[in-house]
């Protein structure tokens, strides 16, 4: 139920959503921000807030730090933090204007993120539906960060539209991504941004991992039976679930749960792995490639089972050939050809589970041993369950499995790679 990295839906999440929260939805009333206007006009005819030098504008910020403490900047001091939804991540805003700040982490050494560079943040960036009249521009300088790059851009949302000042860069630490929202890029507005970026701080702080379990041969297997998936997020190889057990993990997890499964709680968790164990997509598959067979397209060419497909369901080409391909494999393996597809997602779903907190260790290994114990029955070696798998996404997806079939690839050759553990060893409850 998900195909793309997560962390590069989290990214546009940050910019469509998170600014969103408090940048377009009329913070103030438009008294208030009335009152505002007139109050920074006030200060340009004291001679404040035209360009008089990062010294004098910083005399009316105050410094905002992310709730791990990783990251600090000056901002306006009656600007209000609201939760960015991750402890390294600071949303701040004004209480009556549109104006704020969103900024992001990265960290280079942590699972989290697929982030590798400053193309991925603008691309995440960027790509939105909601951003329009995307333009480079120059970077203000950021104390200890390089690579900075920068762009303007216009992000509407729910009919209401706010200007962003996209700031990109690294330290050696981390990503970082800042979007200024402002209702007008004017000198004032980019004096102010010039001399809140020069405060930038980060400071580095160790990732915790809270996880309990040891990584034995058994838990290898668990984790190998969903590499793929686990490669195509970005995350860790060698940990269940994919990633360090810690507060940040769990709203990732969460987050992933909620809006691919619709888990949000213990009770919802049980009735999807329910759902995936008793019947899963290969019901659904079982069903169609019955109805294809009794159509009377058993034994026909591939050429004439796509055509077929086409003008008797309305399909065009691609998908009728993503279900004429699987029929076909269907002829060979029978009613358990995707079997794998629902088997690896459990397994992938009982690590996210024991990440987000629904299950505990205990339950989560439990649940994927007797899964685990199934699949050997069902199947031969990690290449008979590969192809169940990736024949199960292409009739879930209706696209190529081709990105998926490389990754396999790659993680087979690797030394000491997930699939260097034995499909057929013998699995044993190790915790």
């Amino acid at each position: 139920m998900y195909g793309m990295k997560w962390s590069k839906v989290l990214a546009a999440a940050g910019i469509a959503v998170i600014l969103g929260a408090f940048a377009l939805q009329g913070c103030g009333s438009k008294e208030s921000s009335s009152e505002s206007s007139q109050e920074t006009n006030a200060k340009k005819e004291d001679g404040v807030g035209e360009n008089d030098g990062a010294k004098d504008l910083t005399e009316d910020m105050k410094e905002f730090t992310s709730k791990d403490g990783s990251v600090s900047i000056m901002l306006d001091k009656s600007w209000v933090s609201s939760d960015a939804g991750l402890d390294s991540w600071m949303m701040i805003g004004s209480p009556v204007t549109n104006d704020g700040l969103v900024l992001m982490q990265f960290l280079k050494d942590s699972s989290l993120f697929s982030i590798t560079g400053i193309e991925d943040m603008k691309s995440s960036a960027t790509s939105q539906e909601e951003a329009s009249n995307v333009k480079d521009t120059d970077a203000p300088s950021i104390p200890g960060m390089r690579s900075l790059e920068a762009q303007t851009f216009t992000l509407t949302q729910n009919g209401q539209s706010a200007e962003v000042f996209a700031i990109y860069g690294e330290t050696d630490y981390a990503y970082y991504s800042l979007m200024y929202t402002v209702e007008e890029l004017d000198d004032d507005t980019m004096a102010f941004i010039n001399a809140s970026s020069a405060t930038f701080k980060d400071i580095p702080v160790e990732v915790t991992d809270n996880s309990v379990v040891e990584v034995t041969d058994t838990v290898r297997w668990f984790n190998a039976s969903c590499a793929i998936l686990t490669a195509l997020n970005g995350w860790d190889l060698s940990r269940f679930g994919g990633l360090p057990l810690n507060d940040t993990s769990a709203i990732v997890a969460q987050n992933t749960l909620s809006d691919s499964w619709g888990v949000t709680d213990k009770a919802s968790a049980d009735e999807n792995l329910d759902w995936i164990i008793t019947e899963g997509h290969r019901a659904d598959f079982i069903s169609s490639m019955k109805s294809i067979e009794e159509s009377g397209m058993a034994g026909q060419s591939e050429d004439a089972r796509t055509q077929f497909l086409m003008e008797t369901f309305g399909l065009n080409e691609d998908e009728a050939k993503i279900y004429s391909d699987a029929y076909k494999f269907y002829e060979t393996k029978g009613e358990k050809a995707i079997d794998g597809w629902d088997y690896c997602r459990a397994l992938s779903l009982l690590g996210l589970y024991y990440v987000g907190g629904y299950y505990t260790d205990t339950e989560a290994l439990d649940k994927s041993l007797e899964i685990a114990k199934i699949m050997q029955e069902k199947f031969e070696s990690w290449d008979e369950v590969t192809d169940s798998y990736l024949a199960g996404y292409e009739f879930w997806a209706e696209v190529s499995s081709q990105e998926r079939r490389q990754i396999y690839e790659e993680l087979k050759a690797m030394e000491a790679g997930p699939y260097t553990v034995d499909f057929k060893m013998t699995l044993e409850k190790t915790w």
